[in-house]
């Protein structure tokens, strides 16, 4: 009897993991993008392969989770960190490949949102294409400006802080 217990109960504790979880919104880049299906976990974020892209611009390849030039790798052989199959569903953990970019994210679990930063590798990339990234700022008339708006024109910025 004891046994039998043991392993209804570890069924039971399992269970929610691989159960239909509520729809979430995802909050990255300036977007809120709303995922229907996701898999229910207390810790990660699991969402189908094909909203991954709308996610966070990655695209899942064979190679792995890939957003340009960059790749994770990902096994997709089996169940591994960041892929699993439900029921011949398959499930990417959105969390899984942050925590391997080192990006910062944060669940609000009542609300069902989930909020990812920046991708830190990322950060570089506009150093390489020697392009600035695109900002707003009040002129001396209180319009806002912005930086796009001197497309194809020399620009000189001029910055300080008081610490």
């Amino acid at each position: 009897m004891r046994r039998e217990t043991t392993f209804v109960l570890a069924a039971v504790l399992a269970a929610p993991a691989f159960a239909a979880a509520e729809p979430v919104t995802v909050l990255y880049d300036d977007q809120v993008i709303e995922i229907a299906r996701t898999l229910a976990d207390p810790d990660d974020l699991w969402v189908v392969p094909a909203d991954l892209p709308r996610v966070n611009g990655f695209e899942l390849k064979p190679e792995g989770a890939c957003l340009e030039e960059l790749c994770v790798p990902v096994l997709q052989v089996r169940d591994s960190e960041m892929f699993v199959r439900r029921s011949g569903q398959a499930w990417f953990n959105v969390t899984a490949l942050a925590r391997r970019l080192e990006q910062a994210y944060v669940a609000d679990h009542d609300h069902h949102v989930w909020s990812f930063g920046e991708v830190p590798v990322t950060r570089s990339r506009f150093l390489r294409s020697a392009m600035a990234p695109d900002f707003e700022l009040p002129n001396r008339e209180g319009e806002l400006v912005r930086l796009s708006d001197f497309l194809g024109k020399k620009v000189l910025i001029v910055t300080w802080a008081s610490w």
